[in-house]
């Protein structure tokens, strides 16, 4: 029986980082993952030929140098994985009260452009890039300086709640609401929600933004053949079942096929509460154990894939994010009658640009109890209430979409759809959850998942590490790697890659 250096359990994004940066170093890994296609929230799938993207919607931080193209550079990805720069007038569209508003990339030009509907505002807007820029500058990890401190974020950011630090910026209600008109990115809580969330990813979007071209699952594919190049090993199909522990350390993990996996240390690339499912043993005290399953996780989606007719609708190189209330912050409060509340609308980058779309994303926030009477079947199994359910919310989606975008639904060649149900069952999070555990300001370290464990040779990684999104999960992974390596000793490789 073979015995890793490190078995890592799931193949998400932090997963498979962490397979890079342990299997560079020398270290024996085996990456396990569950499903047929590895990648976590990176999945994609296609209908019809045209691909379509699961989490992975788009990217920031990729101009040469920036942050991202840094870690990029760093992962080997450059080469392999193939962007479309966002319109850098209007990345994002914001369209609230029956306006539209624009975030443009460069912090300059992103005061320029949103002022054009705010005049009065200017100051107020550099204001909020100023704090922006401030609260990216000061975390050590989000500008690759080594560390020599135990706080990584200043306090202010993390006490401080979203809504809160808008409201100290501005008095126009409106403007407060389109600075938060991404908001889809975080699935933020009024007065939960702490202020460096929507700080950081903000500040790496506005430097520049980009589509993954042909879909995101290259930078699965880019990674898993590096990592099988350091001499790393990847299973799919492979689920698993229990963590197997000894007096005082996991010893190995069991398959839902019998097979026995040991190791020397293990990294869960799983939800926490997931992660401590599998675990059956008395290092795992009952307080640590209530507490993550307690607590809160953002909320789910539905999602509409559509394909658009040949050569009929031109393509549309910005995000459009739409309310139809007048708070942003409203729209996880939706009662059935009206839902959806909002949507957020982008087209996936074909890889033959004609100038006209392939498909689309059409997304709205939904809670998991929308689905709960079928949260005991499985995918393709879910009968014909659920068909009808997923149908009718669809119709109410697109429905939306033509009414800012007339004409829109005549062009659609076909289209499917998912739900909480669907995420949760390919991507393993709690209840579909778009972005794992819910991070509050009013109880911030009860709310902080740690890389580490109460139990020494079990880690975490993944989007409830540090953050969410590429760039969170990038980070998380290199916290994680440096518990086997010295994070600084990371920092300065990828510095001097």
């Amino acid at each position: 029986m073979n015995k890793y250096d490190v078995v890592i359990v799931g193949s998400g994004l932090g997963g498979l980082l962490c397979g890079y940066i342990l299997s560079k170093n020398g270290y024996k890994v085996i990456l396990l993952e569950k499903n047929n296609q590895l990648g976590g929230c990176l999945q994609t799938f296609t209908r019809k030929g045209v691909t379509f993207d699961t989490g992975m919607h788009y990217i920031g931080c990729m101009d040469d140098n920036q942050l991202l193209h840094r870690f990029f550079n760093y992962f080997s990805l450059l080469n392999d994985v193939k962007l479309r720069k966002l319109d850098e007038n209007g990345f994002d569209t914001i369209s609230l009260n029956g306006n539209q508003y624009k975030y443009a990339m460069g912090y300059e030009n992103f005061v320029e452009q949103l002022s054009n509907g705010f005049p009065l505002e200017r100051k107020n807007i550099q204001a909020f890039i100023n704090q922006i820029r401030t609260v990216a500058d000061e975390s050590p990890l989000y500008n690759l300086r080594e560390i020599n401190q135990q706080v990584l974020l200043s306090t202010e950011s993390v006490k401080t709640s979203v809504n809160e630090f808008v409201s100290s910026i501005t008095n126009n209600a409106t403007l407060q609401n389109v600075l938060c008109g991404n908001i889809p990115l975080y699935a933020g809580i009024k007065n939960k929600t702490p202020l460096y969330i929507q700080a950081l990813i903000s500040n790496f979007y506005i430097q520049s933004a980009y589509r993954i071209v042909g879909g995101s699952h290259s930078i699965a594919h880019s990674l898993k053949k590096s990592i099988e190049a350091f001499g790393g090993e990847i299973q799919t199909n492979a689920e698993v079942k229990k963590f197997n522990c000894g007096a005082d350390s996991i010893t190995s993990v069991e398959l839902t096929n019998g097979e026995i996996i040991e190791g020397k240390n293990f990294i869960s690339n799983m939800h926490p509460q997931a992660t401590v499912e599998k675990l059956d043993t008395p290092l795992i005290r009952k307080a640590y154990r209530d507490r993550i399953y307690q607590l809160e996780n953002t909320i789910s989606n539905f999602t509409v894939y559509i394909q658009f007719k040949k050569n009929k609708v031109p393509y549309l190189n910005s995000n459009y994010y739409h309310y139809n209330s007048s708070s942003v912050w409203d729209c996880t409060d939706y009662q059935t009658k009206n839902w959806p509340m909002n949507y957020l609308y982008m087209h996936q980058a074909p890889e033959v640009h004609t100038g006209y779309s392939e498909g689309a994303l059409l997304i709205s926030y939904m809670h998991f109890n929308d689905v709960a009477q079928w949260a005991n079947t499985t995918v393709g199994k879910r009968g014909t209430s659920y068909k009808e359910f997923k149908e009718e919310k669809a119709t109410r989606l697109i429905a939306e979409l033509e009414k800012s975008f007339p004409g829109i639904s005549s062009q659609i060649e076909s289209y499917s759809s998912s739900s909480p149900l669907t995420y949760r069952d390919y991507t393993a999070t709690k209840e579909g959850s778009m972005y794992g555990v819910l991070r509050d300001k009013n109880f911030p370290t009860q709310t902080l998942v740690s890389q580490r464990t109460r139990i020494p040779n079990l880690f975490m990684t993944g989007q409830n590490i540090n953050s969410h999104g590429i760039l969170g999960v990038t980070i998380g992974a290199i916290i994680t790697c440096g518990e086997f390596l010295g994070i600084n000793a990371i920092i300065r490789d990828i510095n001097n890659t």
